[in-house]
C-alpha cells in the first residue's frame, strides 16, 4: 500500500468528506426513484403509498353533472326568489357577466325536508332526498370562471389558465391502487369537450396517472369498453415472454441514455394493459348482479339505464381497489332556456342511479371510506334568461359530499338571499381540493411534484380545509 493511501486525514478533510456524505444520504432519499430510473429499472409508480395521517376515506367517486346545475333549483332553497319573482334583483349583479339576465326567477320546484336531518331538496331529487341523511351539502361554492371549458378545468386541476394534472391523478400520484391489475384512476364516459383529455390529463406528472377512459359522452355507457381488452390471437404465455423481452430492450435504452419519462410511460402501460386481461373483461360485464342490484340503479329502465349502468359500474370498479372513479352525465345541464323541461328530464336521468349508488356503497360497507363527490362546473343565476332560462353563474353554488368522513345529514355555508353569491362560510374550489385531500389523508400543502423549477401542488398556493364538514 502506498504512502498516498496511508496518510491520515485531517479533521477539516474527515468534517468536509462525511459532511457531503450526509448530503449524498438525504439526496439519495429523495432521488431514489431517479437512481433506479438511472440504473434502467423502472418503478411500481401505482404501487399503494401510505397516507400522511390516518385517513378517512380511501377511494373517491365523482359524479360530474356537465353543464352546471342551478342551486336554486336543486339543494339550495330561497323562499325570497319565489316571493319576488319577476323583480329586480336588489343588488348589483358581476361586474363580468356571461351573458346578460333579467329579473329574478322562481324556481318551478318546491322544496321538501327529508330525512331526520331535514335537508331541504327539490322536487327534482326525490330519490337523492330520500337518502339526505348521508348527505353533506357544500351550499357556499365558487369559482371564478363563468365560462364552461375555464370551469371544467378549474374543477377538475385546480387551474382555468394552465394545462395542469387532475385531481384524479393528483390522487392517485399520492396514494397509488389498491389493485395492479387495474387503473388509478378511471373515467367512465367522460367528455370530449370543454378541455376533454386535459380533465383527466396527468399533464406533468408521470403517464401513470392519467385517467384511463372508458368510452366517451358519445358512446352508449352499454357499449363503452377498455379498448383492445383481449387479444384471442395469441396465447397468454407468448404475449407474456413478448412483453418481458420488450421490456428489457426498452430498459437497455434507459440504462444506456438516462431517463425517459416517455418511454417509461409506454414500459408500464403495457405492464397494466397486460395484467388489466385477467380483470377488466370480467369486471365491464354487469351480467354477475343480481336483478335488485339492476333495479336499484335503474338499469333496466330507458330513461335512467344509461347514467345506472355508469354509478354501477363505478361501485364495481371502486370495490375492486381503483382510487378515483368518475361518472359524467354530459352534456345536459345548460339551460339558457327551457329550464323546467331541461333540469326535469336529467334529473330524471340520474337521481335513482345516484340514490342506488349511496344504498349500495352502504349495504356493502363501502360508504364509511369512499367519498362521494356530486357537482357541475359551476351553478347557475336566480335571474331569468329569457323567460325560462338561467345564466352560468360561478359566483354562489351548491355540490354535495357523502360518505368518507365527512358530516352526514349536514349543511354547510350559504348563499345570499337569492342564491347569487356564496356568502357564508365560502369554499372556493382550492378549499374543496384541501378538504378532500385531507379526509384521504393528504396534506395538500405536502403533495407536490417538481417541474420547469418550482413545486407544483392541486391547491397552487391557495386552499384551506373546511374541518367543520368532517365528522
Amino acid at each position: 500500500m502506498t504512502d498516498h493511501f496511508r496518510r491520515a486525514i485531517t479533521r477539516r478533510e474527515m468534517l468536509g468528506s462525511s459532511s457531503a456524505g450526509f448530503g449524498m444520504l438525504a439526496l439519495a432519499g429523495l432521488l431514489g426513484e431517479d437512481q433506479a430510473r438511472a440504473a434502467g429499472s423502472v418503478v411500481n409508480p401505482l404501487a399503494v403509498r401510505p397516507a400522511m395521517f390516518p385517513p378517512r376515506a380511501k377511494r373517491v367517486i365523482f359524479l360530474f353533472m356537465h353543464g352546471g346545475p342551478s342551486q336554486v333549483d336543486t339543494f339550495d332553497p330561497k323562499p325570497l326568489l319565489t316571493r319576488d319573482n319577476g323583480k329586480p334583483l336588489p343588488f348589483a349583479k358581476p361586474r363580468v357577466q356571461f351573458a346578460q339576465t333579467g329579473n329574478l326567477l322562481a324556481s318551478p320546484w318546491e322544496f321538501k325536508h327529508y330525512g331526520q336531518s331535514g335537508i331541504e331538496v327539490s322536487d327534482l331529487f326525490p330519490h337523492v332526498g330520500s337518502m339526505a341523511d348521508e348527505l353533506c351539502v357544500l351550499r357556499s361554492m365558487y369559482g371564478s370562471n363563468p365560462a364552461h371549458g375555464g370551469a371544467l378545468l378549474a374543477l377538475h386541476t385546480g387551474s382555468d389558465t394552465f394545462i395542469r394534472p387532475s385531481m384524479g391523478s393528483w390522487i392517485t400520484y399520492g396514494l397509488g391502487t389498491e389493485n395492479q391489475n387495474l387503473p388509478g384512476f378511471v373515467t367512465i364516459c367522460p367528455t370530449l369537450g370543454h378541455g376533454g383529455v386535459q380533465n383527466w390529463s396527468s399533464a406533468f406528472l408521470p403517464a401513470a396517472y392519467q385517467g384511463t377512459a372508458i368510452g366517451n359522452a358519445s358512446i352508449p355507457a352499454k357499449n363503452a369498453q377498455v379498448n383492445y381488452i383481449s387479444n384471442p390471437e395469441t396465447p397468454r404465455d407468448l404475449q407474456r415472454m413478448q412483453l418481458d423481452m420488450l421490456k428489457d430492450m426498452n430498459e437497455d435504452q434507459l440504462r444506456h441514455y438516462g431517463v425517459d419519462p416517455q418511454l417509461e410511460g409506454r414500459i408500464q402501460s403495457f405492464e397494466l394493459a397486460f395484467r388489466m386481461q385477467t380483470v377488466a373483461p370480467e369486471l365491464m360485464n354487469i351480467a354477475d348482479e343480481s336483478k335488485a342490484t339492476l333495479d336499484l340503479y335503474g338499469v333496466n329502465e330507458n330513461v335512467t339505464s344509461n347514467f345506472g349502468r355508469q354509478c354501477l359500474l363505478a361501485r364495481r370498479f371502486s370495490e375492486r381497489g381503483v382510487r378515483f372513479v368518475q361518472v359524467t352525465h354530459s352534456y345536459k345541464w345548460d339551460q339558457h332556456g327551457d329550464l323546467r323541461n331541461g333540469h326535469s328530464h336529467n334529473a330524471l336521468e340520474v337521481d335513482k342511479p345516484i340514490a342506488g349508488l349511496l344504498r349500495d356503497l352502504k349495504s356493502r360497507g363501502l360508504l364509511d371510506d369512499t367519498l362521494v363527490l356530486w357537482g357541475g362546473e359551476f351553478g347557475r343565476t336566480p335571474t331569468a334568461q329569457g323567460n325560462d332560462g338561467r345564466d352560468h353563474n360561478p359566483h354562489g353554488y351548491s355540490m354535495w359530499l357523502a360518505g368518507g368522513g365527512v358530516k352526514r345529514g349536514y349543511v354547510y355555508g350559504a348563499t345570499d338571499d337569492y342564491g347569487y353569491y356564496s356568502a357564508v362560510n365560502k369554499m372556493h374550489i382550492h378549499d374543496l381540493h384541501a378538504t378532500m385531500l385531507h379526509l384521504l389523508g393528504i396534506d395538500h400543502k405536502r403533495l407536490t411534484y417538481r417541474y420547469g423549477g418550482r413545486d407544483y401542488r392541486l391547491t397552487d398556493v391557495s386552499g384551506e380545509i373546511a374541518h367543520d364538514i368532517i365528522a
